[in-house]
């Protein structure tokens, strides 16, 4: 019988956990915004973990030169990680943004304006 959460699953919850605590407390580079961890979708041979990050109030320049700053330093971080984490080896990180925020915004946005409901006519 499977167990209902596997072991990718629980190591992506702990390095969802730990990777806020190390952007937070150990990642001094000016030119980051205010990162939120979002997901972390490790592999099933734990080699790669996928990070997608949003980054509040940002341009699509500062988005694109966050993650290109983040993969910069993915090595740094991935030693962080490991002096927290008790696993034989820590996964490659990748960023990646997440634009679901944005998007969900968007269609709240047509919805409330009323752009994706139509009345059926009636007759």
């Amino acid at each position: 019988m499977a167990r209902e959460f596997g072991r990718s699953a629980r190591v992506s919850a702990q390095l969802q956990k730990e990777l806020a605590l190390v952007l937070q407390q150990n990642i001094k580079d000016p030119r980051l915004g205010f990162i939120t961890v979002n997901e972390v979708d490790v592999a099933r041979d734990m080699a790669v973990a996928k990070i997608y990050i949003t980054v509040l109030n940002a341009t699509e320049q500062q988005r694109q030169e966050n993650i290109k700053c983040l993969n910069k330093a993915a090595a740094y971080i991935r030693v962080e990680v490991g002096k927290r984490m008790r696993m034989r080896s820590i996964p490659e990180l990748r960023f990646f943004y997440d634009d679901s925020f944005e998007k969900g915004i968007r269609v709240a946005e047509l919805l409330n304006n009323g752009h994706l409901c139509t009345k059926p006519d009636k007759e």
